[in-house]
């Protein structure tokens, strides 16, 4: 009898999981999770109910480093496995994704990216707000303050802060006081809306909302040291804020509704 193993024609799944609510996933992610024989997932991130029910064997890669991961992905693969690699949010934002795609390429072996529900958007949900606004804010930066990994020179969190525009900055929270330091070099003011969230969507999602003259001292009062977002710019002054477009406004026309006419 032959004991060859089955060619495996079937590309590694690399799968955004969502912000934390398992709801939060994409029918197509949900449905790889189902039916993968091999699962690798970010433990320290994903939500580990989102794995209640498959029938993987589920390697967690807290502790591994890439060559380990690696080896784990290629060898169910090779095996004839239905491989996913499980990242929180989406796996594009600060995935570290791409170190894994070139080293599978090196190998051979294929594979697909399923996008997820980033934490950014999460977190926008968490504070109802709508990320750009007519003539408020109408670009949307996502960022980090510049830590142990160094960001590009024109990337510096005080020279992106000068657009005045929406900001999400990610893994900087313990550099609470850095951060704010930058926004304020870069010209936002000191009452300008800073939101915070903590695990947004999770069930111990945690909302902090202040300006940047007050939310240092209401993150290190709450504790906040990880797994959190800073949202900054004017959208987030919640009800206080009025905006109004022209997409629904009854004397504008476009290109499926007529003005009104009074």
């Amino acid at each position: 009898m032959c004991s060859e193993k089955r060619k495996n024609t079937e590309a590694i799944s690399i799968v955004g999981a969502g912000p934390g609510d398992v709801e939060l996933i994409t029918v197509k992610g949900r449905r790889l999770l189902d039916e993968a024989e091999c699962i690798v997932f970010a433990g320290s991130l994903v939500n580990r109910n989102i794995l209640e029910g498959c029938r993987a064997e589920i390697h967690d890669s807290q502790g591994m480093n890439l060559d380990e991961i690696v080896d784990v992905l290629s060898t169910a693969w090779k095996s004839g496995k239905k491989v996913v690699r499980l990242h929180t949010g989406d796996p594009s934002i600060f995935g570290a994704i791409k170190e894994q795609m070139q080293a599978l390429d090196t190998l051979g072996i294929p594979y697909h990216v399923v996008p997820g529900v980033s934490s950014a958007f999460g977190a926008a949900a968490a504070l109802n707000a709508e990320l750009t606004l007519p003539e408020i804010a109408q670009t949307v930066i996502i960022t980090r303050q510049e830590g142990r990994t160094p960001v590009p020179p024109l990337e510096k969190l005080h020279l992106l802060a000068s657009h005045q525009t929406t900001m999400l900055i990610f893994l900087s929270v313990s550099m609470i006081d850095t951060v704010v330091a930058e926004l304020q070099k870069g010209g936002y003011s000191k009452d300008t809306p800073v939101a915070v969230v903590e695990k947004a969507t999770w069930e111990d999602e945690k909302t902090l909302v202040a300006t940047l003259d007050t939310i240092v001292s209401k993150v290190k009062k709450a504790g906040i040291q990880k797994t959190a977002l800073i949202c900054v710019g004017k959208v987030f002054a919640g009800t206080e804020l009025r905006a109004v477009s022209k997409l629904y406004d009854r004397s504008f026309s476009h290109g499926t509704r007529q003005a009104a006419k009074d």
